[in-house]
């Protein structure tokens, strides 16, 4: 089977790069032609198709020169944002030679632009879309207002973005997301998609009320390579966060509850804390609380020896997580999690079992669960070892793999004609759970 695998990002850029890579190498693994479609990037890992890769874009960046300069290259970049002509041409002369039997789409918004689904569907190739956040029903992808959960848009108000500007705190940014937002609706975009995987089962019941016809949607928990992770029976008694240092991982909360244990050791030895990763909240961290460890980025052998050392890794959330990968990591290690009781976490830590939940942004009950657990080393080795047992059991990546395939053969062998596929905008109802 040949399937075109397209991600905005060739590189290890985040979590949905990693799921897109696993992907990736286990088709190729199994014996399957893999068609790379992405951006050019100087950190892209080497492809046979980088020919085909769409013009490297940042829209984070200023533009520069006259105000009337700035004007209408801010509108060129607003259309490429939208509707990005170079990525549909490139992937048509890639469709063209390579003649795919699906696609699986992963992260590909702003940069190759969801306007590339209905050009995969006139050519008569299923397309199958990873849902790895919330940009559906969210024109911001993390449905928080104000450090909040916010669920105003419902996949279909997305004005409401501009209005309270939901993008850095930005009108003219928020706008130009809603206006995305609207357009692909409009244009029936994602009506052209045949499978919304959704790596949670909290996210599918999401869509499924606000924007996605159920029948599209599976739910298809991330998977992990469990023979690459080596679980460990001891360690070195430090908690450990990894990941993105943002107000949405709720970094401020972890760090308010570890000053708070701090504190009450007094003069006693507090556990320490070690902070892996970078992002906008990184030096200001760093100067507001010595106590901790911020050892910076971690990746490969180096993440899994510090993940194996921790006496158990915290996930503070302060967003809908989908199906976490660093709770996946820290399970394939042996560790308990203790996480936020918000979105898919609930799916992947059984509390008191395999980890413990606190109430989400509750810095008090996150350190009285983290004094807990560093109190108790017997207790942390035997919730380790449930979590290795249970991650075994359902996030296998030789099981996701295979459902996977399975997924591709069953909607390859049912492809539709060109006549048969609806170019219809979708509708406005809402739909069912």
């Amino acid at each position: 089977m040949k399937i075109l695998f397209a991600n905005k990002f060739f590189f290890l850029n985040g979590g949905s790069e990693r799921v897109f890579f696993q992907e990736r190498e286990y088709l190729l693994k199994k014996g399957h032609e893999v068609v790379d479609f992405s951006m050019d990037h100087p950190d892209n890992l080497a492809s046979p198709f980088s020919d085909y890769f769409v013009s490297n874009a940042d829209y984070r960046k200023r533009q520069s020169g006259s105000r009337f300069r700035r004007f209408f290259g801010l509108c060129g970049a607003g259309v490429r944002f939208i509707r990005n002509r170079e990525a549909l041409e490139k992937l048509r002369a890639l469709i063209e030679k390579e003649k795919p039997d699906i696609a699986h789409l992963h992260n590909i918004y702003h940069q190759l632009t969801p306007a590339i689904i209905p050009l995969l569907k006139r050519a008569g190739i299923p397309v199958v879309l990873t849902l790895h956040d919330y940009k559906l029903i969210c024109p911001a992808y993390l449905m928080i207002h104000n450090d909040a959960i916010c669920n105003e848009c419902q996949g279909r108000y997305f004005w409401k973005a501009t209005t309270r500007k939901c993008q850095e705190n930005s009108r003219a940014k928020s706008l130009l997301l809603s206006l995305e937002a609207y357009w692909h609706r409009w244009a029936g975009s994602y009506g052209a998609v045949d499978r919304f995987l959704s790596p949670s089962r909290f996210q599918a019941r999401l869509m499924a009320r606000y924007r996605v016809d159920p029948e599209k949607i599976r739910v298809m928990p991330n998977g992990i390579e469990t023979d690459r992770f080596s679980p460990s029976e001891t360690d070195r008694g430090y908690a450990l966060y990894f990941g993105r240092i943002s107000p949405e991982k709720g970094i401020e909360v972890l760090l308010d509850a570890h000053a708070r244990m701090v504190a009450e050791a007094g003069n006693g030895k507090s556990m320490v804390l070690k902070v892996l990763g970078d992002g906008p909240l990184a030096e200001t961290a760093r100067r507001r609380y010595p106590h901790v460890q911020f050892p910076g980025y971690q990746t490969g052998e180096a993440l899994k020896k510090l993940i194996r050392e921790a006496a158990f890794v915290v996930v503070p959330s302060q967003c809908n997580e989908n199906c976490s990968m660093s709770v996946l990591e820290a399970m394939a290690c042996g560790k308990p999690v203790i996480a936020s009781a918000v979105g898919g976490l609930p799916e992947q830590i059984e509390d008191r079992q395999t980890g413990l939940l606190f109430p989400m942004g509750d810095a008090e009950a996150l350190k009285e669960r983290m004094t807990f657990l560093a109190a108790n080393p017997t207790l942390r080795y035997e919730m380790g070892r449930a979590a290795r047992m249970k991650l075994e059991a359902s996030y296998a990546f030789e099981a996701h793999g295979q459902q996977l395939i399975r997924m591709y053969r069953e909607l390859t062998a049912n492809k539709l004609t060109q006549s048969e596929v609806n170019y219809g905008r979708m509708s406005d109802r809402d739909l069912p759970v």
